[in-house]
């Protein structure tokens, strides 16, 4: 269960990053609220998963997730560009938080 806690945090941190965008571009009482309710979310379910999950491998994972996620809600809902070098960092990104080994 502390796994699916951790997805649900990563969640508060991608809707999170796309309030600070929203309210960035309105300056509106609603999308501040909503930004500290996001995070507030992700923070409580961070902290249902680190009762299981070591504080290190807990904060790596959500921190991937959230940012793995926030380049793709930029680009899908915010129209940001997607390059390949964009693409090679989001890469090294999902490669550190799962912890991919290069074996020679």
């Amino acid at each position: 269960m502390a796994w699916f806690y951790l997805i649900i945090a990563s969640f508060g941190e991608i809707f999170g990053v796309a309030s600070i965008n929203m309210y960035l571009k309105k300056k509106s009482w609603r999308w501040l609220i909503t930004l500290i309710a996001s995070f507030a979310f992700g923070f409580y379910f961070l902290a249902l998963a680190m009762e299981d999950i070591p504080l290190g491998t807990a904060y790596a994972v959500w921190t991937g997730l959230g940012a793995t996620g926030a380049v793709i809600m930029g680009v899908v809902v915010f129209k940001e560009s997607m390059n390949v070098i964009r693409a090679l960092f989001l890469t090294c990104i999902i490669c550190g938080a799962v912890g991919l080994r290069i074996v020679s």
